[in-house]
């Protein structure tokens, strides 16, 4: 099937060296799912448009097709997320963490569905002045729930009997009673899944600082139990 030339919205996800001069960047665009193009001689000093290829940048981009992969020809701001980003660790590395899920979680995503463009730049808004954990899980339970395997956060998992619970597990979907309550299930506070279960629709919360740092490693674990693979940010998030 020939692959069609256009123009779209896009953020850039990731990027690396191609060539003496050149760059791939994977972008995740609104119309188009993810797309993987060359910028060519972006490496140069005098390069165009090279410096807008960057992270935390909302880019109108123009893509040619090419045997395997996508030509950038132009690039094109729309808005820019790092100056509130690049200088905050924490800001730092949930943004980081936010863009790979995101590319993770788009490899199973149609072409056409523009949520996790639309979410992912909500996020780096969000990043700008929210508590940086809070708006990566925010972002991670919504996509989850929008790729149709969100986690029960109140009634259990496996027999629906109304909780709260005190209970977690990602292998039984969720929060779990005490008679599902598998091996090796995570003791929760029930205060933390109400905060998730907040995030997860779209509600502020005010957690403790425990709940909080309880609500990012149970969404953490639930989200790369699901990918079946590492999402390699939020580890360093965890340092």
């Amino acid at each position: 099937m020939r692959r069609e030339n256009f123009r779209d919205r896009a953020v850039v996800i990731r990027s690396y060296d191609f060539g003496e001069a050149d760059r791939v960047i994977v972008l995740l665009t609104k119309q188009h799912g993810l797309v993987r193009g060359v910028a060519k001689g972006v490496r140069r000093a005098k390069s165009r448009f090279g410096s807008r290829l960057q992270l935390f940048v909302n880019l109108d981009v123009q893509l040619y097709a090419g045997r395997s992969l996508y030509s950038i020809t132009q690039a094109d701001t729309v808005a820019y997320y790092g100056a509130q980003i690049i200088d905050d660790y924490e800001r730092y590395t949930a943004a980081c963490a936010a863009l790979e899920a995101a590319e993770r979680l788009a490899q199973n995503d149609a072409p056409g569905d523009p949520y996790l463009y639309n979410a992912i730049t909500q996020t780096l808004e969000r990043l700008q002045h929210a508590e940086p954990i809070d708006a990566l899980n925010a972002f991670l339970l919504q996509a989850m729930a929008h790729a149709g395997w969100s986690p029960s956060l109140f009634d259990c998992a496996q027999c629906q009997r109304p909780g709260p619970h005190h209970a977690f597990h990602p292998a039984v979907g969720g929060a779990a009673c005490h008679q599902c309550r598998p091996p090796g299930a995570a003791e929760v506070d029930p205060e933390t899944l109400h905060h998730m279960w907040l995030l997860a629709h779209g509600y502020e919360s005010n957690p403790t600082n425990a709940q909080r740092q309880e609500a990012h490693r149970l969404t953490r674990a639930y989200l790369q139990w699901h990918l079946e693979r590492k999402v390699s940010a939020l580890g360093v998030m965890e340092q």
